[in-house]
């Protein structure tokens, strides 16, 4: 099992997450962070940091494994991240949201450490 990030990440991108993560495991994009599947030791400690509980065990993907799929993609691409930076300036506004994934999500990688 490996842990995932979801939808609810979107737009939001808090990284209180990556400050705990002990194997670094994390990785940026533009407005959205993402967890390498074959890193990630399934420790957990990275789940109840997130404040808009973003991050889910891959058990509790969608059914085809949609976030388990963006996550292996993305990890592989984008920046590696390990220390927490502010969040977006209207994060807030895009807490409760859904769908933000088909709404906003960029490919573009974020700025990494």
């Amino acid at each position: 099992m490996t842990y995932i990030v979801t939808d609810a990440c979107v737009r939001c991108k808090y990284t209180d997450c990556v400050e705990v993560c002990p194997v670094d495991c994390f990785y940026e994009g533009e407005n959205f962070l993402v967890i390498h599947p074959d890193e990630c030791i399934d420790c957990g400690v990275c789940e109840p940091e997130c404040p808009v509980e973003a991050i889910k065990p891959d058990t509790e993907d969608d059914p085809d494994g949609k976030w388990l799929e963006i996550n292996s993609k993305y990890a592989e691409v984008w920046p590696n991240i390990t220390i927490k930076r502010d969040a977006p300036p209207d994060a807030e506004k895009f807490e409760t949201e859904t769908g933000k994934y088909e709404k906003y999500f960029s490919e573009k990688p974020g700025e990494g450490d």
